[in-house]
């Protein structure tokens, strides 16, 4: 087993899987089928759970027994699968998916894969973030860390570009949209800002192609049938209207037969009415653009340099020529499909290599040594056990600084009012650290409860009605307390944005820190249970 870290895009609708070479170059390992990318789609069978292309394919008889875009759904816990009696979480699923890619690249590279970092949306709240990492723990994977997909696309783009920048990271992949404004510095990949919608993808235009077919045949055929109310048929326009959204980016116009209930319709569309149909899709990803560039000028940032397409959906002609038309640049398409599971091996890497410096420089007992003096030597000693160059070696210690999703906060009673008072706000950098006041609101309280929220509301309050609850930590506190007695709580995001709560009552010292298994994530139970299911299955 290899202590290397691979990059895997888990995407909703196509995933992939990359690795540094020993040139430093990041490049993606192909499937079993000696294709780059795996749809992610999984088919249900007795002791078996197949994969990618195939599964969609046995899906055209069997409809019922086909999950696909379970991304949408990672960290809701209402959503389930049935199948033979066991219900199937969106974390156990989506690991179906990062099992059959990393056992297909195992056999390309030879080598057992154990250590991963996963992307995840930027738009990923905590819940969604632990529910990506719950999977790589499933699918029995070391998971060193989850970064959002914008992030690990300006990775990888600085690496190659090595210049100081200011990057608009536009991804749009099959189910989600996040748009990010990035800094980017030789040793420094900075999220300034980041928004977007999970609910928006190319699975949305696929949809309104589908529903104009579905129009159009029943306007040809006169029939008052829908086509969609037949599972077999309803999986073929699926596959027919994604095709059809991929050949309208090079062709101008394409045909396509509607069968059902015995009567067909040929139906054209060309890439002109495409457009048309889903103006306001794009229209959506237009407005969101636009409130984060809102926000940034807020940060400081009042421009950019390059604006770069990522995710498949984004090769549509109409988004590049939508964002040159009101942005007045032209965006460059840089490796839409493989960009980001690149820039999480890259990541991976950087991660290892940080690691192993400052390791090297903890071994140091030299005091006289300067902490410049120290970092040389340490560069040195890595690249002597590793034949790599100090200058390559360099080009790697950068450091990567994120940003919240969500604003954090506490219910509390403000002006005999419950709201959420908001300790972290959205955007705000990571790692971060705040700490804030707050008093029991009875004599003698012997527990007070801290209810911790997440919203986008990026103001010091927030209504209930616009937080959803992460968990909550109860502290106990000692007898005759008085009303008001002081009781200090600090909210902690780590470097991914996984959050610790600490509360401490100040008369006693009495403390309590909570560490989240969130409630809108597969239990630990539930995460055991589910790897001793994988252990009996074969996958393909």
């Amino acid at each position: 087993m290899s202590d290397k870290t691979y990059g895997i895009d888990l995407g909703t609708t196509y995933s992939c899987i990359a690795e540094v070479d020993e040139y430093g170059k990041p490049v993606i390992i192909k499937n079993f089928e000696g294709q780059s990318t795996t749809p992610s789609a999984v088919f249900f069978e007795d002791g078996e759970r197949i994969v990618g292309e195939t599964a969609k394919n046995g899906a055209v008889m069997n409809p019922d027994a086909l999950v696909d875009m379970i991304k949408r759904e990672m960290g809701n816990t209402q959503f389930g699968f049935d199948f033979g009696g066991v219900e199937y979480s969106p974390e156990e699923v989506s690991s179906f998916i990062l099992k059959k890619i990393v056992i297909d690249a195992e056999q390309s590279v030879g080598e057992k894969i154990k250590n991963v970092v996963i992307t995840c949306p930027a738009y990923f709240d905590s819940n969604q973030r632990e529910a990506t990492a719950k999977a790589g723990e499933i699918a029995g994977l070391n998971v060193v860390s989850v970064i959002s997909e914008p992030t690990a696309a300006a990775i990888a783009f600085g690496l190659l570009n090595e210049e100081k920048s200011v990057v608009l990271v536009y991804d749009l992949g099959g189910g989600t949209f996040d748009i990010s404004m990035i800094e980017v510095q030789p040793n420094l990949i900075k999220v300034a800002v980041t928004g977007g919608n999970h609910h928006l993808g190319g699975r949305n235009w696929d949809e309104t192609i589908l529903n104009y077919l579905v129009e159009k045949w029943q306007e040809i055929t006169k029939s008052a049938e829908d086509p969609m109310d037949d599972a077999e048929t309803l999986q073929d326009l699926w596959a027919k209207a994604e095709k059809a959204k991929k050949d309208l980016s090079t062709m101008k116009k394409v045909k396509l037969r509607v069968l059902h209930s015995g009567m067909k319709a040929d139906i054209e569309l060309t890439r002109e009415k495409f457009a048309e149909l889903t103006a306001n899709l794009l229209a959506e990803t237009l407005m969101h653009t636009r409130m984060l560039l809102e926000v940034a000028k807020e940060k400081g940032y009042e421009k950019f340099d390059h604006f770069i397409l990522v995710g498949g959906s984004s090769k549509m002609p109409q988004v590049a020529a939508m964002l040159e038309h009101e942005f007045g640049v032209q965006p460059k398409m840089v490796d839409p499909d493989e960009i980001v599971a690149k820039g999480a091996a890259l990541y991976g890497q950087i991660l290892d290599n940080n690691q192993q410096i400052g390791d090297i420089i903890n071994g140091f007992v030299d005091e006289n040594s300067t902490p410049t003096e120290k970092e040389e030597k340490a560069f040195q000693v890595l690249s002597d056990k590793t034949g790599k160059s100090i200058t390559d070696l360099k080009k790697m210690a950068i450091e990567v600084v994120d940003v919240t999703s969500r604003s954090f906060g506490i219910e509390a009673k403000v002006n005999a009012e419950n709201k959420v008072c908001n300790l972290v706000l959205v955007n705000d950098n990571l790692p971060v650290n705040v700490t804030q006041m707050f008093a029991t609101a009875d004599v003698n309280q012997r527990v007070a409860s801290i209810r911790v929220m997440q919203n986008l509301v990026r103001e010091p309050y927030a209504g209930l009605d616009a937080s959803t609850e992460i968990g909550i930590a109860q502290l106990t506190l000692p007898s005759d307390l008085p009303k008001g007695a002081p009781i200090e709580i600090t909210l902690q995001l780590d470097g991914q944005g996984r959050l610790q709560v600490f509360g401490k009552e100040l008369t006693s010292g009495l403390s309590v820190e909570a560490k989240f298994d969130t409630k809108n994530v597969i239990s630990e139970k539930g995460v055991a249970e589910a790897i001793a299911r994988s252990e009996m299955l074969t996958f393909s």
